[in-house]
């Protein structure tokens, strides 16, 4: 083959004419293509679960810590591991139903630990009128505490949620192909975030409180 030639080939830089094998092979010319290697998919695995773990933890004893009650404290992580099952559960079912992609990468792991940082949010707010009608509301029944407390925050959650889920839609639509699988996680979780704090988050301290007061002891005396 002699050492130079002349090509004609037509892409998106023009015709390419009078060049030689070693120049046609540049980057200049010949797309590129870049793969994620097994090692670095594992290494983003384990990162994020790492990273989920750890935020659990830290959420686990910051919520003790404030509330002084271990009860609080598992109701938020088990709303919270609900939250993130579901996002996961929609990712793994619904890649071949909806027109885009949904890939588990960077941009998903940021997705789950956003719902966690809202969920645990929302979360807090009820718990905190629960602990204030528990003071308030001394002989009724721990269902009826709550369910007040519920129906009180109900307006500031709903309002808060679509809020954030209208803002999240804009860039689900508008974003481009990059952020739509990101955005995507934001709506299911705002959602699943929303009737966890209310639905899996509150009954939790129902189910688990028996004959103990909603309050730390301190708390119920000084009331």
């Amino acid at each position: 083959m002699p050492e130079m030639y002349r090509t004609f080939r037509q892409s998106s830089r023009g015709f390419c004419i009078g060049l030689t094998i070693e120049q046609f092979k540049t980057d200049k010319y010949l797309p590129q293509v870049k793969k994620v290697l097994p090692t670095i998919s594992d290494d983003l695995k384990t990162g994020a679960i790492k990273a989920i773990i750890f935020g659990l933890l830290a959420i686990f004893l910051y919520i003790f810590i404030r509330f002084r009650d271990w009860r609080y404290s598992l109701g938020t992580i088990i709303a919270l591991l609900h939250d993130v099952l579901v996002v996961l559960a929609v990712f793994s079912f619904l890649p071949a139903v909806v027109p885009f992609p949904l890939e588990i990468d960077q941009y998903f792991i940021a997705a789950i630990l956003t719902v966690i940082g809202f969920s645990m949010n929302d979360t807090i707010i009820v718990y905190d009128r629960i602990r204030e009608d528990s003071r308030l509301m001394k002989g009724e029944t721990k269902e009826t505490i709550i369910n007040r407390a519920i129906n009180q925050t109900l307006s500031r959650t709903v309002m808060t949620s679509l809020t954030v889920f209208l803002t999240i839609l804009i860039l689900f639509i508008f974003g481009g192909e990059v952020t739509r699988g990101f955005a995507f996680a934001m709506l299911v979780g705002v959602i699943t975030g929303t009737y966890s704090s209310i639905f899996v988050a509150a009954p939790i301290l129902v189910d688990f409180a028996k004959n103990k007061p909603l309050g730390s002891a301190d708390t119920v005396k000084k009331a």
